[in-house]
């Protein structure tokens, strides 16, 4: 009987003391818990409950980032105006550079982006559409327009009969610099052609232009050997050319201007995600709207 109380009063003992070291284990090992913050960095968040735990792994103002693909120019430097704006929201932005447009909507598709800013819609769904992507536009920011710019000939006005003229050689912006020839009335495209209009489509050319048909980022390099060119906004703008010193431009209400509009790309269902909205918000503020018209000077217009 003795011995019977011995035990249970040792087991008693050993018990209260084994529940005073899970205890103390448990301050160490189960005080926080792992949260994602935008971007998939990963942040120690306390339980509920312990204050001191609190202080060391949730600071206040904690900045969030947000990774996004680009160009360089100009989508990379109206991202580096926005991201200011983007800190003051307890942001930061993390900007990655792309030179071609393949490998930012396959990045952005396996989730190693949060967003991209380089492309226009049609083409958007054009990749999706070839790809089996399902990436959507949250917003459009803004429109690079086409310019005519002088090359052997220095005004529209001059060009010869048989001019050359380059343009684009890929269906969508091959068919942009026809409708900015036919708006200087240099050529008549058959009713209906709009955004798919094709040289076959071309039903009067009263100076019998030639078309030199050239890859888009090249038509720059090409302009000493024709009459004149119609050259992409961002690539205008990575040869140093000014919009103001081109022959025509693209109307702001033009059907081109109003559905090439660059745009955030993001995977679908995360249009409304909250750092998606910041981004928009601070890309759409009146300080980088600024920044955009006294850089670019009408070679990139805002659409807000």
């Amino acid at each position: 009987m003795r011995k019977s109380i011995c035990l249970l009063a040792a087991a008693a003992l050993l018990a209260g003391s084994l529940a005073g070291c899970s205890g103390n284990g448990g301050a160490e090992t189960q005080g926080t818990q792992t949260t994602a913050t935008a971007g998939g960095e990963t942040t120690a968040a306390p339980e509920a409950g312990n204050e001191e735990t609190t202080e060391a792994a949730a600071p206040a103002g904690e900045v969030k980032k947000i990774i996004i693909g680009a160009s360089p120019a100009p989508h990379a430097e109206i991202l580096r105006a926005a991201g200011d704006v983007l800190a003051e929201k307890g942001y930061e932005l993390d900007i990655k550079e792309y030179v071609d447009y393949i490998q930012p909507n396959l990045a952005l598709e396996s989730g190693d982006l949060d967003a991209n800013y380089f492309q226009h819609l049609p083409y958007l769904e054009s990749f999706n559409e070839e790809n089996g992507t399902k990436l959507v536009s949250a917003a459009a920011i803004h429109y690079e327009p086409f310019g005519i710019y002088a090359g052997k000939t220095k005004s529209l006005e001059e060009l010869a009969d048989g001019a050359t003229v380059a343009v684009p050689n890929d269906t969508s912006n091959e068919a942009r610099a026809l409708l900015l020839l036919e708006a200087q009335g240099l050529i008549k495209l058959k009713d209906g052609a709009g955004l798919t209009a094709t040289k076959n489509d071309i039903v009067e050319n009263p100076k019998n232009i030639k078309l030199y048909e050239v890859e888009a980022a090249q038509i720059p390099r090409s302009i000493d050997d024709v009459d004149v060119a119609v050259i992409n906004g961002n690539y205008a703008i990575d040869a140093g050319f000014k919009v103001s010193d081109a022959l025509a431009v693209e109307d702001s209400q033009s059907i081109a201007a109003t559905t090439y509009g660059n745009v955030i790309a993001v995977q679908e269902g995360k249009e409304n995600d909250e750092a998606v909205k910041a981004l928009i918000e601070a890309l759409e503020s009146d300080q980088v709207k600024a920044f955009i018209e006294s850089t670019y000077e009408g070679a990139v217009v805002p659409l807000y």
